[in-house]
């Protein structure tokens, strides 16, 4: 019989899991993506969108059905053997301490693992219950968790530092760049899609390892996605290209790739076409610097300006900002973007609190807040010094590498779904097993449902609380643009590969960090990284055991030890 006088126990951890799935969505997310916003690659609501998607699949569709509910075995469940209850209260300290330091690190702009934060709240839990821990070195341990701090960034940093070396002599600094980049983007687009593919086939938890599923048959997926990436590349992808960036076709967009040899012709016909005034690409490389004061001066801005934020777009903020304000310096110029409290907010604060148009904005402010900050300029003067150290290339090049970027932020953020989502659920399910069948249990079946929630629940995090740490992981450590942000996720998709072989305790934010200073030195500068920043992460992965085993510990303890009758 379930015991049901720890309902309570159990409706409390349900609340702390939907908690800690959100906080997990909100930082480790936000690392899957921040190199591509940075570069302006995507957009903040294109991301959001996106995340929401490849959690959920990673999650669901990948995610594993059996859940290791003791992450790596870091406490002794021993301990807990004909005490059931005591278990299932261990369970909720630690999924509410994981939840509680997920917040505080993500509010903070730590970007954080995930896992070492669950493996921490254990630790602390343990402590306070007197159970047995694992400091030993050995497979899960604490000590090869904190040994993960030094290793995961340094292998990162080696790989992404080849991939961007390779591609950096074979186009960027070839005499003709865009032309080499146009001879050699097919391939390069094939090899990704092929590491992609391994990368699913070995790390997603429900397939079955490399020796049961055989070489044989992992050689022939990566090869036969090889040869099929390749033919699309030729057949969709180059005839896009050329129509874009050889003949300046503006109107072009991503959504046209499918006409593919049509787009030969000499004026093809395009559904949905974007305009032809402007430029083909983006400028990847605009000056993000603005002063500390731009946010009170966009606020101060007239009424005739701010009246209707819903029909403004960035040109339309910057021709106000350039009419009603006084010629600011290149460098000073601001982006264009405005707050959500500037768009939503404080330009309807003349009106009653219960007119339509104002409660309207409060809707639109609460959902689409989280998506509409500005997460790439800043007004720092160690960040404009970096980037002012990082050498540009062409951004008709840097438009190439677009594409291959997205396709590995979306894996990057799928993996994470099917991986990192047994962070939230692992107590969860430990709790859940142990109520319905009265005994401990801590290796249990994970019902579907709570991996859906858990799926929608980490894209949502991102969604609304993400900014943070994409603000903190992106550009503020060094000039990003789409080659680097490329070279990046893919050095930290293949080091999470190789360390899932090696049996190494790896996070993929630590992965994603290393691979960011990897390629941020190949710029040959020591100073063209912002030490401060890199300083202020280590101090946030150094923070999380100790801190979310303190809140964990607390709380187990005050549990433990609360007077009753």
């Amino acid at each position: 019989m379930a015991l049901h006088r720890y309902d309570w126990i159990l409706a409390l951890i349900t609340i702390a899991f939907c908690a800690s799935a959100f906080g997990n969505g909100a930082n480790d997310v936000a690392n899957s993506y921040a190199t591509s916003v940075a570069a302006r690659t995507l957009t903040m609501p294109q991301v959001g969108i996106l995340s929401i998607i490849t959690e959920f699949v990673g999650a669901v569709a990948l995610g594993s059905r059996v859940t290791d509910t003791i992450k790596n075995g870091i406490i002794d469940i021993d301990r807990f053997e004909g005490r059931p209850g005591v278990l299932m209260l261990a369970m909720a300290c630690a999924e509410f301490g994981s939840a509680t330091w997920l917040f505080v690190a993500t509010k903070l702009g730590f970007p954080v693992s995930t896992t070492q934060t669950i493996v921490g709240a254990f630790v602390g839990v343990g402590l306070a219950s007197q159970a047995s821990i694992s400091w030993a070195w050995e497979d899960g341990s604490v000590s090869q968790t904190a040994a993960s701090w030094g290793i995961a960034p340094c292998i990162a940093a080696g790989f992404s530092a080849i991939i961007y070396l390779v591609l950096k002599y074979t186009v960027l600094e070839r005499k003709d760049s865009l032309k080499w980049a146009m001879r050699l983007i097919p391939a390069y687009l094939s090899v990704t899609a092929a590491i992609l593919a391994l990368f699913i086939v070995i790390e997603a938890p429900t397939a079955p390892s490399l020796e049961e599923f055989g070489a044989g048959k992992a050689c022939g997926i990566v090869f036969g996605v090889l040869a099929g990436a390749l033919i699309i590349s030729y057949v969709f992808f180059m005839p896009y290209f050329k129509r874009r960036l050889i003949k300046n076709d503006a109107r072009l967009r991503f959504y046209h790739i499918p006409l593919g040899p049509l787009l030969n012709k000499e004026d093809p016909w395009l559904y949905f076409p974007g305009s032809a005034d402007g430029p083909a690409v983006k400028d990847y490389y605009e000056n993000a610097y603005k002063k500390d004061d731009t946010k009170q001066q966009v606020q101060a801005l007239p009424q005739s300006v701010m009246s209707t934020p819903d029909t403004l777009g960035p040109g339309d903020v910057e021709k106000g900002l350039e009419s009603k304000l006084a010629p600011l310096e290149p460098h000073q110029r601001p982006t264009g973007i405005i707050e959500p409290e500037d768009r939503w907010i404080k330009p309807l604060k003349h009106l009653p609190i219960y007119h339509p148009r104002r409660l309207w904005g409060f809707v639109k402010y609460f959902f689409l807040q989280g998506v509409s900050r500005d997460c790439v300029s800043h007004n720092s003067e160690h960040v404009l010094e970096a980037h002012s150290r990082a050498k540009q290339y062409d951004n008709r090049v840097e438009h190439l590498w677009t594409y291959a970027q997205v396709a590995s932020a979306m894996m990057m953020s799928i993996a994470h779904g099917s991986n990192d989502v047994s962070n939230a659920v692992g107590p969860w399910a430990a709790t859940y097993s142990t109520w319905k069948e009265s005994r401990v249990n801590t290796e249990a079946d994970t019902p579907i449902f709570i991996l859906v929630v858990a799926g929608l629940l980490l894209g949502t995090g991102f969604w609304f609380f993400g900014f943070h740490i994409i603000r903190s992981l992106g550009n503020k450590v060094t000039q990003l643009s789409p080659t680097r942000g490329f070279a990046t996720e893919l050095g930290a998709a293949i080091t999470v590969l190789l360390a899932s072989r090696l049996g190494l305790p790896v996070s993929t934010t630590q992965c994603l960090t290393g691979a960011l200073l990897g390629v941020a030195l190949m710029n040959y500068d020591l100073k063209a990284v912002n030490w401060r920043q890199m300083a202020f992460i280590f101090g946030g992965w150094v923070l999380t055991l100790p801190c979310a085993g303190l809140i964990s510990g607390l709380l187990m303890l005050m549990s433990l030890n609360t007077p009753h009758f």
